[in-house]
């Protein structure tokens, strides 16, 4: 373990001690140390911190930035009582003001043919399947793409058709249901996973070529690759990405409520249960993401105004 890695460790023990959540710096943080590494830097700059914020591996405008900062701006401080060369990136670096992006809505057809895709152009066959359950299991629950590959065997209910997705983001565990078809195609994806890897170098449910768990890097680039060469989303305002999937589900969800006259304002916090959501608030944004699901709630707004007027005159 380098003196990096090892004060990154440190670090991430002494704010667990303190009571203090560690799920985003947790994952990003070792990211942060990689980058300094792999650039020769043996402590945090404030050049390497705005750097790596702002680095995007496919070249696009990212908006995690501001949250990389934060991040690397609690390590540096900390840091900084260790090694007095360390740079403490000082606030205001990066503003904080989020940046809309409508999401790629996937129709039914769209996520046949990225299947599809997988299918015919990956190998082994193995790792074809392997991105096909994936694929498959983002598209039916709405899982993070984080969740998914940090899944270990041991987080399957085979008997009650639960999975538990342990301390996600912001340090969140929950349990998801999933209907009896996508239970029974994670079953038959372990039936083929156990007999192909028998001896596995993680205890993931999801493996690779290599035994290992699943890279998050490796699955973005896949995925880019099976959505550019299946033509889904090729014109498209906002290209197609994997977090989508997700975005895709809740509104798919809220949509099927609202056409058969569910009570969506009582359903909705179950929703966000179910998503992971910190607070409703993240979940209500859907309501505005789609044009079809804001129409429907519109129009439902309308009649209730409606009939509350001619109530009141009666």
């Amino acid at each position: 373990m380098s003196p990096l890695e090892q004060a990154l460790a440190d670090y991430l023990q002494l704010r667990r001690a303190l009571g203090h959540e560690v799920a985003e710096a947790g994952w990003l943080l070792p990211k942060f140390v990689t980058y300094l590494q792999d650039h020769d830097q043996r402590t945090v700059t404030v050049e390497a911190a705005l750097s790596w914020a702002q680095h995007s591996p496919t070249g696009n405008e990212t908006t995690v930035g501001p949250r990389r900062m934060t991040a690397a701006r609690g390590f540096a401080r900390y840091l900084s009582g260790i090694d007095p060369s360390t740079e403490v990136p000082p606030l205001g670096l990066m503003s904080n003001r989020q940046r809309w992006r409508r999401p790629f809505i996937y129709a039914p057809a769209d996520i046949d043919a990225i299947l599809s895709q997988a299918r015919a152009s990956i190998e082994p066959p193995f790792r074809a399947a392997t991105y096909q359950t994936l694929i498959g299991l983002l598209a039916a629950s709405g899982l993070r793409i984080g969740e998914a590959i940090k899944l270990d065997r041991s987080d399957v209910d085979w008997d009650q058709g639960v999975l538990l997705i342990r301390e996600s983001k912001f340090g969140k565990s929950r349990l998801v249901p999933l209907h009896t078809t996508t239970m029974a195609a994670l079953a038959e994806h372990a039936r083929e996973r156990d007999e192909l890897h028998k001896r596995p170098k993680d205890p993931s449910f999801f493996v690779s070529s290599t035994r290992k768990r699943l890279c998050y890097s490796v699955v973005g680039h896949t995925f880019r690759q099976l959505v550019d060469n299946a033509g889904v989303g090729t014109h498209a305002a906002s290209p197609p990405r994997l977090h989508d999937l997700r975005h895709t589900f809740a509104i798919r969800t809220l949509l099927s409520w609202y056409r058969s006259d569910q009570d969506v304002q009582a359903k909705l916090p179950s929703l966000s249960t179910y998503l992971g959501h910190r607070e409703p608030a993240s979940t209500y944004w859907y309501l505005s993401a789609a044009p079809e699901l804001l129409a429907l709630a519109a129009a439902r707004q309308d009649a209730a105004w409606s009939a509350a007027r001619h109530g009141g005159r009666s």
